[in-house]
């Protein structure tokens, strides 16, 4: 029917798939699907275990996993890269078969259960006769994909702006929210007003079109009284931006803050909580007080002690109300420049961690593991996204190998499922070697990225090579390494390799059950540099 097209398509619910459809046929790095009932089990082909050869079907691996039953549901799907060696395992009435090797696999879970029920056939092929104008609207809804923010609109409402100039006001926030390209996957924007008291007229989650944003503004009221800018920031910053009210993970927050002349209370005070909340406050002043008004304004650098940044980026400035259009693309520019919101940057948001894990032979295969664990644990910390924090593995013997890059992954699930799925390599120890390995390969394509740089490096033996001379080029590239040594780990090298102060870049433990506690001492150690380098 008509309405369960429209559901699909819009909501993005589990995509219905085929018996045969495979992972290759799914080009995303995550996707919900749902498996049809009644698939003929013989007819499976299925390549793995656990990990499978993206040429498997989806139901068919699903199956063999135990994540749905041959009655059909909902799947979650996750690509994962190329490996060797896909295991052949009889699991749940499916044989699945070996293969040496394959250019590229997924894994799967439990999906999202949805009350669309599914058939053999693809639902996604059933194009409704107005299919043209339907399929336009999804387009618009997800919004600037570009622009990450989570943005606070605070209004000036007093009697000092007067009922003209607050209509002239509203427009002018109007064109900014219709630019910034407002959508599910866009920019949020909610709004503000300061007056006597202030007032939240609507949240972030209220609205995610911009058509729907555009009325509620114009829907807003003038409410007079004085203009209490900081009251009405400091309401902002403790209660517009809670996870209740919209807020994302991992996108900033900021508050555009609208002043008509000047504030009439102290607004220092409120920028200094907002930054303690990690909320970038943005100052757009409009008709600056002209000399004769200056005495009446209680602090004339009011705009550099409010702002996030007193840098220059996060003030702006209008002469008057009229002629505003000329205004609204740069200030949108600025709004979108994630990588300058320094106020939402904390160490979990805002580093790169690349690991470089030891596969000699004397680790052992069950000590790896260990080590695994150790490396899963300091990642899930963070707030792993497009633009937030990174992370990437080498697993190193006398040769090195990339297990993932920075780039390869932006999701906290898949790259946890990927450093579960590492393979022990099992081979001799050049640690020099695959510092310099990982500093050319790891580091060196991310050169322009805003996020300090950090390598974690985890060995439980000597170096055949020089460790010195690599990781002084490291230090030198701006990379801080934390070396952390296991039982045969010679403490020389493991000096030799931190950054500086040592004592706190260098671990170590005679037994790889002791690498555990240490995971608390890397993190803070992060987080402890990554605000360092930010004063």
């Amino acid at each position: 029917s008509l309405n369960s097209w429209v559901q699909l398509g819009v909501q993005a619910s589990p995509i219905a798939i085929t018996c045969f459809t495979r992972g290759l046929d799914i080009r995303k790095e995550k996707a919900d699907v749902l498996c049809p009932g009644g698939c003929p089990l013989e007819e499976f082909s299925v390549y793995g275990n656990i990990v499978y050869a993206s040429v498997s079907s989806i139901c068919g691996a699903a199956v063999h996993r135990g994540v749905i039953s041959n009655s059909g549901g909902p799947v979650r799907v996750y690509s994962l890269p190329g490996r060797e060696n896909y295991s052949s395992v009889d699991a749940n009435g499916i044989q699945s078969q070996m293969l040496s090797r394959w250019s590229a696999s997924f894994t799967v879970t439990k999906g999202k259960s949805s009350t669309q029920e599914a058939t053999g056939q693809a639902v996604s092929t059933a194009h409704p006769p107005t299919g043209k104008r339907l399929k336009k609207t999804p387009e618009k809804k997800t919004g600037n994909k570009d622009c990450k923010a989570d943005i606070a609109f605070l209004i000036d409402g007093s009697f000092n702006i007067g009922q003209r100039r607050f209509n002239l006001q509203k427009n002018f926030v109007g064109k900014v929210a219709l630019m910034l390209g407002i959508g599910t996957e866009g920019p949020h924007v909610g709004l503000v007003q300061a007056s006597e008291h202030p007032k939240i007229e609507f949240y972030l989650k209220n609205f995610t079109s911009a058509k729907d944003v555009l009325f509620a503004i114009k829907e807003v009221g003038f409410r007079g009284g004085n203009s209490n800018t900081g009251k009405a920031l400091k309401h902002t910053a403790q209660k517009f931006f809670t996870v209740d009210a919209g807020v994302r993970k991992g996108i900033p927050k900021v508050v555009v803050v609208f002043i008509d002349g000047w504030p009439s209370d102290d607004i220092e005070e409120a920028g200094i909580v907002a930054r303690e909340f990690g909320v970038n406050v943005f100052i757009v002043s409009v008709a600056k007080p002209i000399p004769e008004e200056l005495g009446m304004v209680q602090d004339v650098s009011f705009v550099d002690k409010a702002v996030c940044r007193n840098n220059g980026f996060f003030s702006y400035h209008m002469p008057n109300w009229f002629g505003t259009t000329k205004y609204v693309k740069p200030l949108v520019q600025k709004l979108c420049t994630h990588e300058q919101m320094m106020c939402s940057k904390t160490c979990y948001n805002s580093v790169n961690i690349a690991f470089l894990i030891d596969g000699s032979s004397s680790v052992g295969d069950s000590n790896f593991r260990l080590m695994l664990e150790f490396v899963s644990n300091i990642a899930k910390t963070f707030e792993i996204s497009d633009i937030g924090a990174k992370i990437a593995a080498v697993q190193f013997t006398y040769d090195q190998r990339m297990e993932f890059s920075f780039t390869d992954y932006n999701t906290k699930e898949n790259v946890l499922a990927v450093i579960r799925n590492i393979r022990y390599m099992s081979g001799g120890t050049a640690t020099g070697d695959a510092i310099s390995f990982t500093v050319r390969n790891v580091f060196g394509p991310i050169r322009e990225s805003p996020n300090k740089n950090f390598l974690v490096i985890v060995t439980d033996g000597q170096s055949y090579d020089d460790v010195q001379g690599p990781a002084a080029a490291a230090h030198d590239a701006g990379i801080t390494i934390f070396s952390v040594g296991v039982a045969w780990a010679p403490l020389d090298d493991l000096k030799d390799m931190a950054s500086k102060p040592k004592e706190s870049h260098a671990f170590f433990t005679r037994e790889f059950t002791g690498l555990e506690p240490i995971v608390s001492d890397v993190i803070r150690g992060i987080c402890r540099d990554f605000l360092e380098s930010q004063q």
